[in-house]
């Protein structure tokens, strides 16, 4: 009696948390990203607390560290959209409106007027999307904060309930994809972070010496790029490329190109990425880049954390699935 009632409130759980999200839909990203990084940043609270510090001094240290993360990935956003919209909307309108291309001894001419007026209508959309819903950035910013330290506060009574709804026979499962679940988020939240930010001070001195003006702003987009799987700053340093091509430099283009591809897009991931692996050692590229194109085009900016975190579950289920049949001696199958 005490066991199915013990899943009554389970499933009592899990439709009441289906509501809720069918109710607060409007803020189920911020929801969603805050309870992903407080379940990251629960080990860190435990260590604190292990070192001596009062549980809610740890909770705090714990919320403030994960406000300075939010603040230093979103800033440089918001900032290059303020700041440089106007210089983007004008370089532009400089590209010319047609290119003459010789092929085989023949002359084409290839029209890209109504490409440029679509990246401009992009550009300019873009900036008067984020500028307005600046007052709501900063409602969900305060929500995302306090979730946070609610959830870290209640960590330890949160986790019990959650595995006292699983069977003793199933707890080595939840327990495997506990593991798989915080690797996943460690990969994308720690791991990508550390390679932008290792992106960003590599990219400063070689934006420099290439001769270009705006080295931060080059620099902050490159770092922001990190966060898209496999193709990273690279498309980047092709529009870069493009540009120069388009205005006849030709040799700057090749520039750009070697030296950028070499020191921007590939040495990162040389240099930060190897001593950051071994606790995303699970998550491959490949997983990674399906979980992020895929969320993200089903679900929007929450599918960029969504997508790679579900398809990792669906590779730790199938690899438990496997070692339990492997497991069943030959005459028994």
């Amino acid at each position: 009696m005490a066991l199915s009632r013990r899943y009554v409130l389970g499933g009592l759980l899990v439709l009441l948390t289906v509501v809720a999200a069918a109710l607060l839909s409007d803020v189920i990203g911020t929801v969603f990203f805050a309870v992903t990084i407080a379940y990251l940043l629960v080990p860190l609270r435990e260590e604190l607390v292990d070192r001596g510090f009062d549980d809610r001094v740890a909770t705090v240290v714990v919320t403030f560290a994960a406000l300075v993360g939010v603040v230093a990935v979103v800033a440089p956003l918001v900032f290059l959209t303020a700041s440089r919209l106007t210089e983007t909307l004008a370089l532009l309108s400089t590209l010319p409106s047609t290119y003459e291309v010789e092929f085989l001894g023949q002359a084409f001419t290839i029209q890209v007027a109504d490409l440029r007026a679509s990246m401009v209508a992009v550009v300019r959309n873009v900036g008067r999307q984020l500028l307005v819903s600046l007052p709501v950035l900063l409602v969900k910013f305060t929500l995302f904060v306090f979730l946070v330290y609610s959830l870290l506060q209640q960590s330890e009574s949160l986790a019990q309930s959650l595995l006292a709804v699983v069977p003793p026979n199933y707890r080595r499962v939840a327990k495997a994809l506990n593991r798989r679940a915080r690797n996943t988020l460690f990969g994308i939240y720690v791991l990508q972070a550390a390679t932008a930010l290792g992106t960003f001070f590599i990219a400063i001195p070689v934006f420099f010496f290439l001769g270009y003006d705006s080295v931060l702003t080059l620099s902050t987009v490159a770092a922001i790029l990190q966060f898209i799987p496999i193709v990273g700053p690279s498309v980047l340093l092709l529009v870069v490329a493009v540009f120069h091509v388009a205005a006849g430099q030709l040799t700057a283009a090749v520039l750009v190109l070697a030296v950028g591809g070499f020191f921007i897009a590939w040495l990162p991931d040389i240099l930060i990425r190897p001593r950051l692996s071994q606790r995303a050692a699970n998550l491959s590229g490949g997983v990674y880049f399906i979980g992020f194109v895929g969320g993200l085009l089903s679900m929007g900016a929450i599918g960029i954390i969504a997508g790679p975190l579900v398809v990792a579950l669906v590779v730790e289920a199938a690899s438990i699935l496997s070692e339990e049949l492997n497991d069943i001696p030959v005459d028994e199958a």
